[in-house]
């Protein structure tokens, strides 16, 4: 039977009877949920955009209709069968089979220490290593087979475990507790995660300085409050938003010691019973150290709000970026590959800086992850939830968007092509204006007035209908007597930008100065 007919049919049966004392309901519906939706079917249709299992392995794994499946066996706390849409609704392995091999990573070093306290022989021990070793392998093969029970990674990789070494993977999860597992493979692979995009921005940042180092003679308009404000150079401009990208990596540093620290022998709460070393579990997975508290180490979810945030930060900051590269592309002042840009199903002309568009978009989505994962953790009691498990979703596809962005962005910024003809036609003196206020400041005017000197010369050339630097010297004295004859000098871009010396500013020497900062910095990640 269609499942959307099928849901219809379990929504009619249960409106239809809205008089019914509560208990009867229940007891009603879920005979009825039970006959409609066997556990088998949905667990088999959950699991087969996963992997599909052979006849004999089906049979061999199939739950009893209304059963239980995964750790939650019939003879313990529950003796009724899981209605199947909790059980669709209650399962992630959907998601966080992405953190296999960390969970596997974790129940290796968890065998080892559990050895090392006598829970574990030598022998079992080697024998639960050697089978999680073979699901690692099967894993990376594309061979596992999530089954029907297979609430999680956690319980799809035990169960595996459990059908290669027998009842001995039993033996394994014993002390530990599924909140501070997930939380331990969740660090693992937000820590590998964050290291590898430090990596994707080495590649930016040191592709945006060269490309910068290569541009350094061309000249370009600074806007402000996108009004004409004074020419620097095209490097400069780019420099400023490695400037911002910067910053986003040395944040994205400061994050991974705040992640890389062990929840592992935290237990469900209260910590683990059977004396497990946490420092030699910590060292075993390469943490730096461990969770100070078991109650807030399997709960702390700050490092995924904190990496939620600066992703946010960072698009922000390409999205900004973007904006900049499709406002210059439609004057013409840059040129974006056709690689980075599509056309229109209608008009044969266009070509249409979508790669951009999307960097500025995926921005407020960004935003919306940061702020969706704080209003779920606000209101939680302390200790474990299974409102956390909702952080997985918007932690991985941020992980993804970001490489996705930086990746497109690289490509971006390598393959444009600024034009110099048209940037420099973007200039005007207008943008002088200052330049021609600094003259007489050079001369001992302050400059409050000569700021008032500078704006009557614009309006005289308003009026004039004429650029600014077409106003004669003599227009100049009429209006200020201390210009002389060396005013005329001012109009000259190219001496505009150099006067621009100080740290940070737009003359050559200081933007080739942003340049290898940028190079010495990128070599650090």
């Amino acid at each position: 039977m269609d499942a959307r007919f099928r849901t219809h049919i379990l929504c009619l049966l249960i409106f239809t009877i809205p008089h019914t004392p509560l208990e009867i309901v229940a007891k009603t519906n879920r005979n009825i949920i039970f006959e409609i939706f066997p556990a088998n079917t949905m667990s088999e249709e959950a699991s087969s955009s996963s992997s599909s299992s052979s006849s004999s392995s089906s049979s061999s794994s199939s739950l009893p209709s209304g059963s239980r499946g995964g750790l939650f066996g019939a003879g313990g706390r529950f003796k009724g069968g899981t209605d199947p849409i909790m059980e669709k609704f209650n399962e992630s392995i959907n998601f966080d089979k992405r953190m296999w091999s960390q969970d596997i990573r974790g129940s290796i070093a968890y065998a080892k220490a559990n050895e090392r306290v006598g829970i574990l022989t030598s022998t079992e021990r080697d024998a639960i290593v050697d089978g999680l070793t073979r699901v690692h392998e099967e894993w990376s093969s594309g061979t596992f087979e999530l089954r029907p029970g297979d609430e999680d990674v956690h319980t799809a990789n035990e169960r595996r475990l459990t059908e290669i070494v027998g009842p001995l993977g039993g033996k394994l999860h014993t002390g530990r507790s599924r909140n501070d597992q997930v939380a331990t493979d969740t660090r693992l692979w937000l820590v590998e995660a964050e290291r590898d995009i430090l990596g994707d921005m080495k590649t930016l940042l040191i592709a945006a300085a060269n490309f910068a180092s290569d541009h350094i003679d061309v000249l370009m308009a600074g806007y402000t409050h996108l009004q004409p404000a004074q020419p620097v150079r095209f490097s400069h401009w780019l420099m400023s938003h490695v400037a911002a990208l910067m910053r986003d990596a040395e944040r994205l540093m400061q994050l991974v010691p705040r992640a890389n620290v062990c929840p592992l022998g935290s237990g469900a709460l209260a910590g683990n019973a059977f004396g497990v070393d946490r420092d030699y579990l910590a060292s075993e997975l390469g943490f730096e150290g461990v969770t100070s508290n078991s109650i807030d180490g399997v709960c702390d979810r700050d490092f995924v709000a904190e990496f939620l945030m600066w992703h946010s930060l960072l698009l922000v900051h390409l999205s900004q970026f973007a904006e900049d590269v499709i406002i210059n592309n439609m004057l013409k002042c840059l040129h974006i590959d056709d690689a980075y840009a599509t056309g229109s199903s209608l008009m044969p002309q266009k070509k249409n800086p979508d790669a951009l568009e999307l960097l500025r978009g995926k921005a407020g989505i960004a935003i919306g992850r940061s702020v969706g994962i704080m209003a779920t953790l606000k209101g939680l009691p302390r200790a474990y939830n299974k409102d956390l498990q909702e952080d997985k979703v918007p932690l991985f596809d941020a992980v993804d968007t970001v490489k996705d962005c930086l990746a497109i962005a690289t490509g971006v910024i390598v393959t444009m092509r600024p034009n110099p003809k048209m940037l420099l036609k973007a200039l005007c003196p207008e943008m002088l204006a200052t330049d021609l206020a600094d003259y007489l400041v050079r001369k001992g005017v302050p400059f409050r007035e000569t700021h008032h000197i500078s704006g009557a010369c614009v309006r005289l050339a308003e009026e004039q209908e004429i650029s600014l630097d077409e106003l004669t010297f003599e227009q100049l004295q009429n209006i200020d007597s201390r210009f002389e004859e060396d005013v005329m000098k001012v109009w000259d871009y190219e001496m505009s930008v150099e006067r621009k010396s100080s740290i940070g500013g737009t003359s050559k020497a200081r933007v080739l100065e942003q340049i290898e900062k940028c190079l010495a910095f990128a070599s650090t990640l």
